[in-house]
């Protein structure tokens, strides 16, 4: 246990040097372009409609989150999970209200519901669209529409197509279906690791700090969809329909490329997973042949993958990018996941990082693995798969590519740290400790996101 404050006492330094250096460098400088480093927001402490929920979901949460996970069937556990987690993403994004915290979220001049009218003819669009990336081309794409591929604006597209059209329909898409992640990432961890990993992990996975971003970020969708890939993909190559569950996970793969570029580092999840799969080849074939749908229709409907990438790269440096310095993100950028992730998180990583010097270190000194935490080696192959989700972010914050907004670009990784804290003991404290800090930040902040 004190190691694992310490680890947090540490990650607490690490922010608070963040936002001391940083703001003396906007002030003196202006090159971070954020109001509130290391996350984008205005300091200004209020409350909302959302609070007195927000406040109860949390106890609730606290005080019976850990036992019912334990005691609950499984298939009533992961409605309860994604229920709770509904809950308090919605509580927390009506803390700003339902305008300002829901319903004009996605409405801003750099979003992607600016321009669902130039997409009248889908196909005519996708074959224009590499035309708009760049700064200084006729009618070029909002900052979020220009550093993603079309299938992130396509799907508000479609939802204004079937009638749900608006911020309002929009936010309430983002909340919903990114909050689907508990589940997908419960799923993934009991068939990965074990199901009583994955049951302490649940309560975790709902009152995640990071729900401040889910609700309402589109990068929270992209949490949601690259969570059910893998979740499939566990599904896979353990046995469970291999057919169907890998041709899913290789569709839904295929649709993240087409959603963020910064997605691909998935792959790297992805192979941890395949490594602890205990039917690794079989599903193979059928991965791939998901996997090829979305970009063979984008392919024939006349977008570019590749050149829009090219691209995406010179926009990036023409905006934002080419002024914040690489030198205080690339360490502030770990000051933003800890406020995604949370002290809890901290501590289990810190136990993670025991396992590359051996499994005894995720223990207390002299004590014997209690079979009811650590069953049959199922904590190893956890701080695998949680670590290969660090190792993604590793890549993606020295590509020089991830400088600022992390908190919500990076929410789709973040979330699979989260599973760590299954390794801890006395959840309650831990718990409580996620809440205030997401309740502080959105109760002090107004998030730009």
């Amino acid at each position: 246990m004190v190691r694992d404050l310490t680890a947090v006492a540490a990650a607490a330094l690490l922010v608070l040097a963040a936002v001391l250096i940083g703001a003396r460098i906007q002030d003196r400088y202006g090159t971070l372009r954020v109001a509130a480093p290391p996350l984008v927001g205005d300091w200004m402490p209020h409350t909302g409609p959302g609070t007195p929920a927000a406040l109860a979901v949390a106890a609730l949460v606290v005080a019976y989150g850990p036992r019912l996970a334990a005691r609950l069937s499984w298939r009533s556990l992961l409605c309860a999970a994604w229920g709770a987690s509904l809950a308090w993403t919605w509580s927390l994004a009506l803390v700003d209200g339902w305008s300002r915290g829901v319903a004009e979220r996605l409405t801003t001049r750099h979003e992607y519901l600016r321009v669902i009218d130039r997409f009248g003819d889908i196909p005519a669009a996708l074959r224009d669209f590499d035309t708009h990336i760049l700064i200084g081309t006729p009618d070029n794409w909002p900052a979020h529409v220009a550093g993603h591929p079309p299938g992130a604006t396509l799907t508000f597209v479609l939802l204004d197509r079937i009638g749900l059209g608006g911020g309002g329909w929009a936010g309430a898409f983002v909340i919903t279906a990114g909050t689907t992640a508990v589940a997908a990432i419960l799923i993934a961890v009991r068939r990965l690791a074990d199901e009583s990993l994955a049951r302490r992990a649940a309560p975790f996975l709902v009152l995640a700090p990071g729900a401040v971003w889910v609700g309402t970020s589109a990068d929270g969708y992209f949490t949601a969809v690259t969570a059910w890939a893998v979740a499939l993909l566990a599904l896979a190559v353990t046995g469970h329909r291999p057919a169907w569950t890998g041709f899913g996970s290789g569709l839904l793969f295929g649709l993240t490329m087409y959603l963020s570029y910064g997605l691909t580092l998935f792959a790297v999840i992805g192979a941890a997973v395949l490594l602890l799969g205990t039917r690794r080849l079989r599903p193979l074939p059928y991965v791939a042949a998901g996997f090829l749908v979305v970009p063979a229709v984008f392919t024939a409907l006349g977008f570019d993958w590749w050149d829009a990438y090219r691209l995406l790269v010179t926009r990036y440096y023409q905006g934002a990018g080419g002024v914040r310095p690489y030198g205080y993100w690339v360490w502030a950028n770990f000051a933003c996941t800890v406020l995604v992730v949370g002290p809890a998180t901290v501590a289990g990583l810190r136990r993670c990082g025991g396992a590359l010097t051996g499994f005894r270190a995720l223990l207390p000194r002299g004590a014997a693995p209690p079979a009811s935490l650590l069953p049959r080696g199922a904590a190893p192959r956890l701080v695998l798969l949680v670590l290969s989700a660090f190792l993604a972010l590793l890549v993606a914050d020295l590509s020089g590519m991830s400088k600022a907004e992390t908190e919500r670009i990076w929410l789709p990784f973040a979330f699979w740290l989260l599973p760590a804290c299954a390794l801890l003991p006395g959840p309650r404290g831990w718990l409580a400790g996620q809440a205030v800090l997401a309740l502080l930040l959105n109760h002090l902040l107004l998030t730009g996101w």
